[in-house]
């Protein structure tokens, strides 16, 4: 394969794997660790890194909000924006995603706060689109319960559209700073969008300048069909998880074929499909490593207590050892809920987590060396099509040692077999490197 592919990364600001050897202890707040890390995937030329966020602390898992406080899971979580601006002014050609959610920020500040970003880090921010799926959340933004989750889709597209417009109220050449004129900006070239819709008034203009993308980067993951149509629609890059290589192969083609039909470039949408990569210095370590991991009682609790959280189910009420008494259904993260259940396999609950041991954002396999690894990624996406990984942990907790396993020893590889970007090309938006191969 001689294409390149893109490489991103996806963590919270959440505290790191605070219980274990090579973490930060647990207090990250200052955000000097994950700077670091920013830091470390720019030295190894990822694309974008991308903060994950939630708005609620949860009580699912055991009826209360005690087991994910003890564990540390989804809650910490602090707010990803200030990181963001952190990791920029840290760093010069790494892309910055935060996620901002359509069911917290009115669309005015939502414009408003990317474009300052996009200035501030001179083109390289990003916005991660979420509708949010949490009935807690909902409570904490004056709503009784979370609409349904055609309703959040419908809401999205437009959500999204009042942003575009807002983006575009100002043209790319208002500011004309001639000073013998005393003219900042042509006001002729600023205009109010007079948005009235089924959900959302917003008159504009947008009083910030145009920012170096003028409409930053949108990121999205849309796993449902209705959530691929949105992000086929509107995303330049779609966090994705599948199962397997014939999986992801088919979620590339589908979306690829609603952009096509929503009047896009398949090309322009760039699917970054999560991966979890276990390392080794040889693949009997790597696969020890990996099997350590996934019996520990803690990572189990770690899973169900994410899974819990994200659908609203109690996960804590079932037996671990015995399968799942039927098929759960949840207005919640569906995907996350499909990707853990497998119903009809017949597995146990400890098995399903055991199997699906990149916890959650797991598309394909990865254990070994890695060169071993590089080679095995180079063939899925020579199967899959493209157009790129986007590399995490289980939980979405970082330490040190995994960073550097990733940035110092897989992506060295990746470079050597040709499969990934060795610089940026100056200059360049975050936009036009996701389009540059």
């Amino acid at each position: 394969m001689t294409r390149k592919f893109h490489l991103a990364c996806i963590f919270n600001f959440t505290p790191d794997e605070w219980q274990g050897p090579f973490g930060n202890g647990g207090s990250p707040w200052d955000g000097r660790f994950h700077t670091e890390v920013a830091q470390a995937l720019e030295r190894a030329c990822f694309d974008y890194l991308i903060i994950e966020d939630k708005l609620m602390v949860p009580e699912s898992y055991g009826g209360s909000s005690e087991r994910a406080l003890r564990q540390g899971m989804v809650v910490p979580k602090h707010d990803p924006v200030p990181l963001a601006a952190a990791m920029g002014v840290a760093t010069s050609h790494i892309g910055i995603v935060a996620t901002l959610s359509t069911l917290a920020y009115p669309p005015f500040m939502t414009a408003r706060l990317a474009s300052t970003m996009d200035s501030m880090l001179g083109g390289r921010f990003g916005w991660n689109i979420v509708t949010s799926a949490e009935n807690l959340a909902a409570r904490n933004f004056g709503l009784e319960e979370l609409p349904t989750r055609d309703a959040r889709y419908a809401m999205a597209d437009e959500y999204v559209d009042v942003v575009r417009q807002l983006f575009a109220s100002w043209d790319a050449d208002a500011v004309v700073l001639d000073r013998e004129k005393g003219i900042y900006a042509d006001h002729t070239k600023v205009r109010p969008i007079d948005f009235k819709g089924e959900y959302f008034s917003v008159r504009g203009p947008l009083n910030t300048v145009p920012s170096p993308q003028h409409r930053p980067a949108f990121v999205q993951a849309g796993a449902s069909p209705r959530g691929r149509v949105f992000a086929a629609r509107n995303a330049d890059s779609v966090i994705a998880i599948a199962n397997g290589v014939s999986g992801m192969k088919q979620f590339r083609d589908d979306v690829r074929k609603h952009a096509e039909a929503a009047g896009r470039d398949p090309d322009d949408v760039k699917v970054l499909f999560c991966v979890t990569p276990t390392l080794g210095d040889t693949e009997q370590d790597a696969r020890d490593k990996y099997q350590r991991m996934i019996s520990s009682p803690q990572f189990i609790h770690d899973i169900l207590a994410e899974t819990s959280a994200l659908t609203e189910i109690d996960f804590a009420q079932f037996d671990l050892d015995k399968p799942l008494p039927h098929r759960l259904e949840t207005n919640g993260e569906q995907g996350s809920l499909d990707q853990l259940q497998q119903w009809g396999s017949g597995k146990t609950l400890r098995e399903l987590v055991m199997d699906a041991a990149g916890g959650l954002v797991s598309s394909v396999e990865l254990i070994g060396t890695p060169d071993q690894v590089a080679e095995r990624m180079g063939e899925v996406m020579e199967e899959v099509g493209g157009d790129g990984f986007m590399v995490t942990t289980p939980v979405l907790r970082l330490d040190r040692r995994w960073v550097g396993e990733i940035t110092d020893g897989l992506v060295p590889a990746l470079q050597r077999r040709g499969l990934t970007r060795t610089e940026y090309t100056p200059g360049q938006t975050l936009r036009q490197n996701l389009t540059e191969f």
